[in-house]
C-alpha cells in the first residue's frame, strides 16, 4: 500500500452529495465460515465521534471515498455509529500464548471486523475497528481503546509501511467524546485498521485446543486460499501452508530489527498468518543499539528484548505446527510422519531469518556483491555500537555519507562513546567498498533508501500522544506523522526528528493499550 498523506483532515465533517455516498463494497468470506469463528454483533455507539486523521491515499488505494469518509456519516461509520452497506460485524475467535502461558480464549475484546474490501492491487483486506465496545471476547473489559494508544498504533504502522515493512495500517482515528478508565481516565478514540487478514497462529490454537479438527482444516484451507494459493498446488498442502508462514516471519522479523523496531508483545495471539506486523502496544524503536533493550513495560524478563526476537518468532512457529498437526498427520500419513516434516520445516526458520538478516545489514553499510567476511564486517560494527551506545538509525544513516569519503567520517565518530571504536573499523570497511563496483554517489543513494533518517522516536511518540491526550493539541502528532511517512527524504527543519531524545527525554517504559 502507499504511504499516507501526511495533510491533515479537517475535523468538521464535510457535506457528501448522493454521488458521493459512502460505498465499501464489502465481500465477507470469512462470515461464510461456521458461525464456532466468530461472534456477531453491532459496535457500541459512542457519545460524540470527531475525526482526527482520515489516511486519504490508503483511501484512496482501497478504492475508497475519502471525502465521504469524511462525512458526518462516514465519520459515524469509522466511530462505530453506522453500519456502512453490506457490513457484517462479528468478532473473531482465538486463543493464544501470552508470555508463554496459553490462554485458550482470547478473541476481539475490544475489535470488530466490519467486513472485508477489495483493493485497486485485486488484494483482499479486512477494515477492522478497535475500541468498537465490548464483545462476548472481552473479558470483563470496557472493549474500549484510548487516545493515546489509538495514536501510538496510527503512527506507528504508518511508519512501518513507510519503511517497506508488511503491516496491517491505519485508515481513520476518532475519538469518541468519552473517557475510559484505566490508571487514570483517558480520552477515548475507535482506530479504524486495515490488514491483509486477521487470522493469528492463535486462531488455529484456538480449533486446536478443543480438539476440533474440523475447524483447524476449515481455517487452513481459508488461509491456504486467502494467503498462500499456491499451496493448494502442493502435493502437501498444509505443510506448505506452514512453509510459507514460516517464510515470510522469518523474512518479516529480519526486516523490523535492521531498522531497530522491538514489538514488545511477541505473543501467539499477536502473529499474523498473512505475515504482516500486527497489534501496535508496548512497541518502540532502540536508539543506542544494545540485543538486550526492552522497553515494554509488561515484559518483566526480557522475553521480548530486541535480541530475542527471531528465538520467540520460532518459538511461537512451533505452536502454530502443533496446532497443524492433525491435518498434517492425515496428509503425510501419520502423527509421526507429521511431527517430523513439522520439525523439518521448522528448522528452515532459523536459516531463514539469518539469510535475510545477514544480507540486510550488509546492505545496510553499502555492501551488495556478497564476499566472504561481509556479515563478521557487519556484526564487528555492531558488537562496537553496543560497547559505545551508538545510535541504532543515526549510524546507519551518518555511515551514507561517509560511505562517498573519510570527510563523512566526523558525523559517525561523534556517536560513539569512544571515537576510536569507529576509527578501528572504518579502514576495513573503506578496503572493502573499493571492491564494490558502484560509484560512491550511486553506492550512497542506495544506501540512504535502507537507513532512514526519521523513525518515530520513543520521546517524541510520547510527546504527541500527550499533546493529544492532555490538550487536544493533535499538531506535534501530525507532524510526526509527517516526518515518519517520508522516512528517507532529508528535509531541512525536521532535524530534531532525526536526533535522539536528551537524557531528561528519554522514555523507558511503553505501555499496551488495554
Amino acid at each position: 500500500m502507499n504511504s499516507p498523506d501526511p495533510s491533515p483532515i479537517a475535523s468538521t465533517p464535510a457535506f457528501v452529495p448522493e454521488s458521493h455516498a459512502i460505498s465499501f463494497g464489502f465481500e465477507n468470506t470469512y462470515a461464510r465460515l461456521p458461525e464456532r469463528f466468530y461472534s456477531r454483533l453491532d459496535p457500541t455507539p459512542v457519545a460524540a465521534p470527531r475525526l482526527v486523521k482520515l489516511n486519504v491515499a490508503l483511501a484512496r488505494t482501497l478504492d475508497l471515498n475519502p471525502d465521504a469518509l469524511a462525512s458526518t456519516q462516514g465519520v459515524e461509520i469509522l466511530a462505530g455509529n453506522r453500519l456502512a452497506e453490506g457490513s457484517e460485524p462479528l468478532a473473531q475467535a482465538y486463543a493464544g500464548h501470552q508470555f508463554g502461558y496459553f490462554v485458550s480464549q482470547l478473541g476481539d475484546g475490544r475489535a470488530i471486523l466490519l467486513g472485508e474490501v477489495i483493493a485497486r492491487d485485486g488484494v483482499r483486506y479486512d477494515i477492522q475497528l478497535k475500541g468498537s465496545g465490548p464483545t462476548p471476547f472481552s473479558r470483563a473489559g470496557d472493549g474500549r481503546a484510548a487516545l493515546g494508544p489509538v495514536l501510538r498504533e496510527y503512527i506507528v504502522s504508518e511508519a512501518m509501511a513507510a519503511l517497506g515493512v508488511p503491516t496491517t495500517r491505519a485508515l481513520a482515528a476518532v475519538t469518541s467524546g468519552e473517557r475510559v478508565q484505566r490508571d487514570m481516565s483517558l480520552p477515548g478514540a475507535v482506530l479504524t485498521r486495515v490488514a491483509a487478514s486477521h487470522l493469528r497462529v492463535g486462531t488455529f490454537q484456538y480449533f486446536a485446543a478443543r480438539r476440533d479438527t474440523e475447524g483447524v482444516r476449515i481455517l487452513a484451507d481459508f488461509a491456504i486460499a486467502r494467503h498462500y494459493p499456491e499451496a493448494a498446488q502442493a502435493r502437501q498442502p498444509y505443510r506448505a501452508l506452514l512453509e510459507g508462514v514460516i517464510a515470510r516471519q522469518a523474512q518479516l522479523i529480519a526486516q523490523w530489527m535492521l531498522f531497530g523496531f522491538i514489538h514488545g508483545v511477541m505473543n501467539t495471539d499477536n502473529m499474523s498468518i498473512s505475515g504482516e506486523t500486527i497489534d501496535f502496544g508496548p512497541c518502540a524503536f532502540m536508539e543506542a543499539y544494545d540485543p538486550a533493550t526492552v522497553f515494554s513495560s509488561i515484559d518483566h524478563g526480557g522475553r521480548y528484548a530486541y535480541g530475542n526476537q527471531s528465538r520467540a518468532a520460532l518459538w511461537n512457529l512451533a505452536r502454530l505446527a502443533e496446532a497443524l498437526l492433525p491435518v498434517l498427520a492425515q496428509e503425510a500419513g501419520s502423527e509421526e510422519a507429521a511431527v517430523v516434516a513439522a520439525n523439518e520445516t521448522l528448522a528452515t526458520f532459523e536459516l531463514q531469518f539469518e539469510a535475510a538478516r545477514r544480507a540486510g545489514l550488509c546492505r545496510k553499510i553499502g555492501l551488495f556483491a556478497e564476499r566472504e567476511g561481509d556479515a563478521a564486517l557487519a556484526e564487528d560494527l555492531l558488537q562496537r555500537m553496543a560497547a559505545n551506545r551508538a545510535d541504532f538509525t543515526s549510524t546507519f544513516r551518518k555511515l551514507c555519507d561517509a560511505a562517498e569519503g573519510p570527510e563523512g567520517d566526523t558525523g559517525v565518530r561523534e556517536l560513539f562513546a569512544d571515537p576510536g571504536a569507529y576509527d578501528g573499523w572504518a579502514p576495513g570497511w573503506r578496503r572493502r567498498l573499493e571492491e564494490e563496483s558502484a560509484d560512491g554517489q550511486a553506492r550512497t543513494a542506495a544506501m540512504r533508501k535502507l537507513n532512514p533518517a526519521f523513525i518515530p522516536r520513543n520521546h517524541l511518540v510520547e510527546a504527541a500522544l500527550d499533546a493529544a491526550s492532555r490538550r487536544q493539541d493533535f499538531q506535534p502528532f501530525e507532524e510526526l506523522l509527517d516526518a515518519v511517512s517520508r522516512p528517507h527524504e532529508e528535509r531541512p527543519g525536521l532535524e530534531r526528528y532525526a536526533m535522539p531524545g536528551r537524557p531528561e527525554e528519554c522514555v523507558l517504559q511503553t505501555f499496551c493499550g488495554t
